[in-house]
């Protein structure tokens, strides 16, 4: 029988993720924010990993696939391995620092491999830096996305745990209290 904090857990996943659907910004979607979140709530760390890259999955299959997927997957499942730091680290502070490197990370990440992979830009340092200039305006979407979305699903979650303690992880509040 799956517990209740698995289920709200990945509903939020696969609720944020379903956002990707629905018309928005460019750029300015929840997948940061899906990964940090999956990072800093499973205790099982192929959980962590596996729902919310699934979840991604599963939007691409409704959206359509693109050109060098695998460099999109690679940042997200770096960034929940920034996230799995978290689970250690649930407070204002370090979470708002962990969505600004998950953006900072896919922007670095996707871009080089825009710049690695497809022919828009010579292979040259100058090349290398005019495809990160050309998309500096698509990132203030990736921030603002990510940021918001993970204060929906931190801020949200959190309160959940307080409103119904059946969503508490009680073996993460036991190591606490040992500690």
């Amino acid at each position: 029988m799956l517990k209740p904090r698995f289920l709200v857990l990945a509903s939020m996943i696969l609720a944020a993720a379903a956002s990707r659907l629905i018309p928005h910004p460019p750029n300015m979607t929840s997948l940061t924010a899906v990964a940090l979140f999956g990072g800093a709530y499973f205790s099982d760390r192929r959980l962590a990993f596996v729902v919310p890259l699934s979840a991604l999955f599963f939007s691409d299959l409704i959206l359509g696939f693109y050109h060098h997927m695998e460099v999109v997957y690679l940042s997200f499942a770096l960034i929940v391995a920034i996230g799995l730091w978290l689970q250690k680290h649930r407070t204002a502070l370090p979470i708002a620092g962990a969505a600004l490197v998950g953006s900072v990370l896919f922007f670095v990440l996707t871009n080089f491999g825009v710049w690695a992979f497809d022919a828009f830009y010579p292979k040259t340092l100058q090349g290398l830096i005019a495809c990160y200039v050309a998309a500096i305006p698509f990132f203030r979407n990736t921030l603002i996305g990510d940021l918001l979305y993970t204060a929906v699903l931190f801020g949200g979650f959190a309160i959940f745990e307080r409103l119904l303690p059946a969503l508490r992880d009680h073996g993460a509040t036991k190591a606490a209290l040992a500690a």
